[in-house]
């Protein structure tokens, strides 16, 4: 009751913003729900001069729901698949992500940028986008405007990305009688889901292939995702190892265990359920509903974050962050041509 009483009006807000930002996502997939939220949680908190009653529902939504749309994401991974599809896709897979991470750590030094927001664009670019930012912020104790900014670079370049590729792909003499190469490229380069399935779409109709480039995206997609694991449990030893080195001997009582972040087991767990399901015969479709859920938690996490973010800092301080997101975009992108032209899969 106590916990009601102290949110119901953040998380109504939360809800009534994020509705229509959640259709107009639906009827806009270039663009995207989280885009349409976090856009309008900025204006709206404009305009909201009191948000004592609202802050405790707002942080709740912003943290915690976060989380669990990162645990619900995993009701949509079969590891069977995915790892099938992974032994071909998953050295391009580990090649770009080492180059993003590589990009953002050189830039995050050059540029003097601080390393929440280094790391959060480095991550998004390099994983899943909205997901890895997600799963990351509460591990690096990221705040809101920190998040805002990096989901925004991310989005940003994922919308040019759904854009340029399928002409790009035609530049550079991808098939164009097979999903195959295109596929892998998409889910490779692109970062948000619905990117990936914007712009793997565009090439199975350009070149009436049915669904077979979305299917292979897709997949290649599921399969980035797992880097979610091992870079949040890396991320949560070093923020550890770095808060005791800044806090000598206070710092001894500070453990891995105050920032490991068990909502990744639950994650997996999703995961594991749903592949097991799917082997003993149930339809995949029977998790939608919670694939879902998901992304409208997504969607009303982003909202709260735009209630809480600056738009006007943001503007002023997102030159730095921008020229970050497009060095690690074009890096990801040229290494993922190299990678498939060298093993031969285009």
């Amino acid at each position: 009751m106590q916990f009601i009483e102290k949110n119901w009006k953040g998380m109504l807000l939360c809800l009534i913003i994020s509705t229509p930002c959640w259709f107009l996502g639906k009827s806009f997939p270039l663009i995207g729900g989280p885009v349409f939220a976090i856009i309008a949680g900025m204006i709206v908190t404009l305009f909201i001069h009191d948000k004592t009653n609202l802050q405790a529902g707002i942080n709740y939504v912003s943290k915690k729901i976060l989380q669990y749309a990162v645990i619900l994401l995993g009701f949509g991974l079969n590891l069977t698949v995915v790892l099938q599809t992974g032994v071909q896709s998953l050295p391009i897979i580990i090649s770009t992500i080492a180059t993003s991470l590589v990009i953002a750590w050189a830039m995050h030094h050059w540029m003097g940028m601080p390393t929440k927001i280094s790391t959060l664009v480095g991550v998004g670019s390099s994983i899943c986008g909205g997901s890895a930012i997600a799963a990351t912020a509460p591990v690096i104790k990221a705040d809101d405007e920190e998040v805002a900014q990096s989901i925004s670079v991310i989005f940003f370049f994922n919308m040019v990305a759904a854009l340029v590729f399928p002409t790009l792909g035609m530049l550079v003499g991808f098939s164009t009688g097979s999903g195959e190469a295109f596929g892998i490229f998409a889910g490779t380069a692109v970062n948000d889901t619905s990117s990936v399935t914007a712009c793997a779409a565009t090439w199975d109709s350009m070149h009436n292939l049915g669904s077979a480039t979305l299917d292979k995206a897709v997949t290649v997609k599921l399969t980035r995702t797992l880097a979610i694991i091992p870079i949040t449990m890396v991320l949560a030893y070093l923020t550890t190892k770095n808060a005791k080195n800044a806090a000598g001997d206070a710092g001894k009582g500070y453990s891995i265990k105050s920032v490991f972040p068990f909502f990744i087991i639950y994650f997996v767990l999703a995961s594991v359920i749903t592949t097991i399901a799917l082997n003993m015969g149930v339809a995949i479709e029977a998790f939608n509903p919670l694939k879902t859920l998901s992304k409208f938690f997504i969607v009303l996490s982003m909202c709260a974050i735009g209630l809480n973010t600056n738009i006007v800092k943001l503007i002023k301080t997102g030159g730095k962050p921008i020229l970050m997101g497009f060095c690690c975009w074009v890096g990801i992108t040229v290494v993922s041509l190299i990678m498939q032209n060298m093993l031969g899969l285009w």
